[in-house]
């Protein structure tokens, strides 16, 4: 029988998954559960060692003769602080030592209880990770010890070995042991380049493959580009992958506003059995949702640094190599039952473009989208502005970027200005008003040159909150979460020299874009566009009504 803590449950069952077997056992009673488990387990072979500094040691001596991780497991307190010796001599031996650190709940540390202090990180950059795990109250609780562990115990062998620290935080009752197996729990392997072939009889026989790419560099877009065309399977991508692929994949790119169409019954349907992913993120939110509800039987996060990103909570495979070589080492000819998949996603995705008629900032960044020059550079604001853009085709040669590694509304127009400084072609900025105001002081630079070209939507506060769902417009606190203003970027804009264009109306739209997109004019350029908020959200709306029905 084992303890029933379903934190110490998930990290035995994966040390064993993972291969370790060697265990030194030092006394305490907060980390008895730890020590009973272990010793119930018959893969761990266990010694006992009363002083934590020599345990450590030992342990350190079993990783040198045995060349696998080893655990040390310790009660809370300052015994943690007596491996400390041991871990800094594993840090720069480069061997392969596991501190599993039983502690208290967060909420005791600090508060005179006894035998507790700031566990997690305790050892600083002596450990190649410190991860800690509190008590399992809900699934996605489960779900962060699992990759905690995991990340931790991939991380002591990852490249060069080194020592890790696993906390794990133990409420009373400490003494039950009532569970008679242990879980079945998720394993996360790394798969090294010179190892995947182990993986091509997986992708061979899986029938329903999707591949969603995120955000790439227009260099790494080149590269990619040709394979993914190639691809066996769906091939999912946004804007900001700068992907243009043809025949039955060039419908997919508008998979976020075709999910909208699909019920709850209706999505499984559409769940792939193997998920490979690539790139930086993505910015669908209803992709997310689907693919987390209705998980794949494995999926493979394909990275040249190894690092774990588990975005849709089954995470089985990290590939550690560059996409265009897995890409090359899995290359299939097609088969029926992909060749379905694809076709019933294709199918999908053959969503009509918005026509709104109202005017709108809907309507705005149709006409931007749709008057691009080729060979331009298209900056997306976060917020909506990412967003609506979205639902637009962009022409191919046309370079997209966005700061989505954190997606802050701050920058944007910072950085498409960094970039446009030292770029030869036409590069526009599409951002909404809060972003703008944000970083309004960005048109104060000295470097801004005539080919910025810039559509500023403003309907007087943050619009992308009228859009999601619960939120109740009529609440006082309304207001603040949007942040209503009344501001208008003309008289900045134009004593930062640039040329300033309002418009109001359909006719004025139509002018500006023309303005904005003129080759021939000599100096920067701003466009605000003033919509109303309420009719932003309608002509929005309306939009995805159009595509249920």
């Amino acid at each position: 029988m084992y303890s029933e803590k379903k934190n110490i449950l998930q990290l035995v069952s994966l040390l064993e998954l993972h291969g370790v077997r060697t265990v030194v056992l030092c006394p305490g009673s907060r980390n008895t559960p730890l020590i009973h488990t272990f010793v119930t387990h018959k893969a761990f072979e266990c010694f006992s060692v009363t002083d934590e500094r020599s345990a450590g040691f030992v342990a350190l001596g079993l990783a040198q003769e045995r060349n696998t991780p080893v655990v040390v497991c310790c009660t809370s307190g300052t015994a943690l602080l007596n491996i400390h010796p041991a871990v800094c001599e594993a840090f720069y031996q480069h061997l392969p030592l596991i501190v599993v650190s039983a502690d208290r709940p967060q909420a005791w540390i600090g508060q005179m209880d006894g035998q507790t202090l700031p566990q997690p990180g305790v050892f600083g950059p002596l450990v190649k990770k410190s991860v800690h795990l509190p008590e399992i109250l809900s699934e996605e609780d489960e779900w962060y010890c699992n990759r905690m562990v995991n990340e931790a115990i991939l991380e002591c062998t990852h490249r060069e070995c080194g020592p890790v620290q696993i906390n794990i935080a133990l409420s009373e009752p400490l003494f039950q042991y009532g569970a008679t197996a242990m879980p079945e729990v998720r394993c996360i392997r790394r798969v090294e380049a010179e190892r995947v072939s182990d993986l091509t009889t997986a992708f061979r026989t899986a029938e329903r493959r999707m591949l969603i790419c995120g955000q790439l560099t227009p260099a790494q877009a080149a590269r990619l580009q040709p394979l993914l065309q190639q691809f066996d399977g769906v091939v999912l991508s946004e804007h900001l992958s700068n992907l243009h692929l043809k025949d039955e994949k060039s419908s997919l790119r508008y998979f976020d506003a075709a999910l909208s169409t699909l019920g709850e019954a209706q999505q499984k349907e559409f769940a792939p059995d193997l998920l490979i992913t690539m790139g930086g993120h993505i910015v669908s939110k209803r992709l997310k949702k689907m693919l987390r509800k209705y998980l794949p039987r494995e999926h493979w996060h394909i990275t040249p640094q190894g690092e774990v990103v588990d975005l849709f909570c089954a995470l089985t495979h990290v590939v550690e190599m560059k996409p265009e070589d897995f890409l090359c080492a899995v290359s299939t000819t097609a088969s029926d039952e992909t060749s379905a998949f694809l076709k019933q996603w294709a199918d999908l995705c053959r969503v009509s473009q918005p026509a709104p008629e109202t005017f709108s900032s809907l309507m705005a960044v149709g006409h931007l989208l749709g008057a691009l020059p080729k060979s331009s550079c298209l900056h997306l604001a976060n917020s909506s502005a990412v967003r609506l853009a979205a639902l637009y085709p962009i022409a191919s040669g046309i370079w997209v970027f966005c700061n989505r590694g954190t997606s802050g509304i701050e920058g944007s127009l910072s950085t498409a200005i960094g970039y446009a400084s030292v770029s030869k072609e036409l590069n526009f900025v599409l951002i909404g008003d809060l972003s703008f105001f944000y970083d309004m002081n960005a048109l104060w630079n000295g470097a801004i040159r005539s080919n910025l070209r810039i559509l500023l939507l403003n309907n007087q506060g943050g619009g992308i909150f009228h859009t999601l769902p619960g939120m109740d417009l009529e609440s006082p606190s309304c207001r603040y979460v949007e942040a209503v203003h009344g501001a208008t970027a003309r008289g900045w804009v134009k004593d930062c020299g640039l040329v300033y264009f309002k418009a109001e109306t359909r006719e004025q739209l139509a002018e500006g874009i023309r303005l904005l997109t003129d080759p021939h004019l000599d100096a920067p350029v701003l466009v605000e566009v003033f919509t109303d908020i309420e009719h932003d959200t309608e002509a929005f709306k309306a939009f995805f009504d159009s595509l249920k029905n």
